[in-house]
């Protein structure tokens, strides 16, 4: 085999080698990528019975308009007794509320009307292609349960509309799903105990502290004294010698 050939021969390996990595990250690449990303919702702070922040990512799935508007719909099924909405820049919101047929309790607080709807509506611009925005109700109490579902709408300047409000029933995502979330475990000071509790201890330290500075301030105070006297000891004493 000539020297041309084997130099031939190994550029079409190192070739072979970089086509088939690139196989291999295309792959990796489409199994981890989901088919198409969609409305969801997270917290930090919600937990059962409790109050906290319900954030909402909305992603432009579209390749040529922009979102202009979400319609967040609360749970009829587990009302919240309080709700506000985070305002942004170049959007309006807007809370519709309704009337109940009968009183409601939600954890303490017994209800007669709630919010139904939270929509935000772009004023310049939306959403643009290939971004994404979030929108954030806060409030509570939120159930007593594992997890909270909401509905929300997804509209675009082009006019398509999009509802995520399809719940999972078995392994397979729908194909519009409805913004979920996890809710946290009750915090200890959920009712405030523990935040007395917290309180009485930081005032025990505090008198503890207090007293440890007022001890020796008194214990300074009487060193000095004592220094005092001795140095008039020694005085008295050098003069009668002189």
């Amino acid at each position: 085999m000539t020297r041309t050939s084997a130099r031939h021969r190994a550029a079409k390996i190192r070739a072979a080698k970089t086509l088939g990595a690139a196989f291999v990250t295309a792959a990796l690449v489409a199994v981890a990528t989901p088919a198409s990303a969609h409305v969801g919702v997270s917290s930090t702070d919600a937990s059962k019975g409790g109050f906290g922040k319900a954030v909402f990512r909305v992603p432009n799935e579209s390749d040529t308009a922009a979102t202009t508007k979400l319609v967040v719909t609360l749970p009829a099924d587990t009302p919240f007794a309080f709700v506000t909405a985070g305002s942004k820049p170049g959007w309006t919101v807007d809370i519709a509320k309704k009337t109940l047929d009968e009183p409601v309790t939600t954890g303490d607080y017994e209800v007669t009307e709630v919010v139904s709807t939270v929509t935000w509506t772009a004023t310049d611009g939306g959403i643009p292609v290939g971004q994404f925005d979030e929108f954030a109700i806060s409030g509570g109490p939120f159930p007593d349960a594992d997890s909270i579902s909401f509905a929300a709408q997804q509209s675009y300047d082009d006019g398509d509309v999009v509802d995520w409000d399809q719940k999972q029933t078995g392994d397979e995502e729908p194909e519009h799903p409805a913004p979920s979330m996890t809710l946290l475990e009750p915090a200890a000071d959920h009712h405030g105990a523990a935040a007395t509790a917290e309180s009485e201890e930081a005032a025990a330290d505090t008198a503890t502290d207090d007293d440890g500075t007022e001890l020796g301030t008194w214990l300074g105070g009487a060193a000095l004294i004592v220094a005092g006297a001795a140095l008039l000891v020694a005085l008295r004493q050098n003069r009668r010698r002189a």
